[in-house]
């Protein structure tokens, strides 16, 4: 005999705001990604470009960049092999390590998170932070943090 769990359907308020959820995340990344086009990278390029900018030594071993960047190490490794073909980034061996490798922001992808970056910050405030106020900003945040914590909790797990 088979044991029936009830299944907790949405309620409209929920339903409402997950859908809502959904729109603006879907939006708001094409939009990002339509705003990176005239510099020739996607919102992928872009997010690794932050990453090994901010990373000490403009450097990140390839396992922590496809962890930082939601890509499996296949992924990043095409995504990667693209990026060097245009001078952004390169490898490099890991000193410690012979089978690890670095992805290296060079001094051309530097001059580019330099030029670019001031544009992606004014498209994120023209589609995002600018249309809501100081306190919904606030409130979203407080809102949403325990949700990337347990996302963040649950990666890697089967």
């Amino acid at each position: 005999m088979e044991t029936e769990t009830a299944t907790r359907w949405l309620t409209d308020a929920e339903q409402c705001a997950w859908r809502t959820h959904l729109d603006v995340s879907r939006l708001l990344m094409h939009q990002l990604e339509k705003d990176l086009q005239p510099f020739g990278l996607t919102n992928n390029d872009y997010e690794i470009l932050v990453n090994l900018s901010e990373a000490e030594g403009h450097r990140m071993r390839m396992s922590d960049l496809a962890t930082a960047t939601l890509q499996s190490k296949s992924r990043l490794s095409h995504q990667i092999t693209r990026m060097e073909a245009t001078g952004l980034v390169r490898r490099v061996n890991c000193e410690s390590d012979r089978r690890g490798l670095y992805a290296v922001l060079t001094d051309e992808g530097m001059d580019t998170m330099r030029k670019v970056a001031p544009h992606h910050v004014a498209s994120v405030r023209e589609n995002f932070i600018d249309l809501l106020p100081p306190e919904a900003l606030q409130a979203l945040h407080t809102s949403l943090t325990p949700v990337a914590e347990h996302l963040r909790g649950t990666r890697g797990k089967a």
